[in-house]
């Protein structure tokens, strides 16, 4: 089974992949892993700060492959991160498409003014963000926005967090 999670900055991607890996066993690829050691092995030009479209243009193929390698050898994996484009099921024939579960994360309006010091708070509750200081309500609102709106247009599976910061997934 593969277990793709996406959604904007500071949704909890990591956190969740995080816990998902502690109930099931399965390993997780951060995406974002994957485009500093191109960056920083001089395998690309592109850096941190590229626009993000680029990045997923780069970034896919090779994330694309490396899922269907492990559905083929049948592996568990969980692959997380905001490079997961969101007509992604068309890179994958039927067989893969049964292997794989597609999540988005979305944080409601209501939730990030009413939660935002805790969303700043948990960022770096798995991984330090060395610079977060791009941060802001208004960054948060924008973002969060948008992949809903994607979302819906691209019928994708979403999990809006609207109340509580509460998102168990059952596989």
């Amino acid at each position: 089974m593969i277990i793709l999670i996406t959604g904007a900055s500071h949704t909890g991607k990591t956190a969740l992949s995080q816990k998902l890996l502690e109930k099931y066993k399965y390993p997780y690829l951060s995406i974002d892993h994957l485009k500093m050691g191109l960056i920083r092995s001089g395998n690309t030009k592109l850096t941190p700060m590229s626009d993000a479209a680029e990045l997923t243009a780069y970034l896919w193929p090779i994330v694309r492959e490396m899922i269907k390698t492990a559905i083929e050898n049948n592996q568990n994996l969980i692959v997380e991160g905001c490079y997961i484009p969101f007509d992604f099921a068309k890179d994958f024939e039927k067989e893969y498409l049964d292997n794989i579960r597609y999540y988005c994360l979305v944080l409601s309006e209501s939730y990030i003014k009413k939660h935002f010091a805790d969303i700043k708070k948990y960022a770096s509750v798995i991984e330090n963000r060395l610079d977060d200081e791009g941060c802001t309500v208004e960054s948060v609102l924008e973002d969060n926005a948008r992949y809903l709106e994607l979302a819906r247009k691209h019928k994708v599976n979403y999990i809006l967090i609207d109340d509580k910061y509460e998102i168990d997934i059952d596989l």
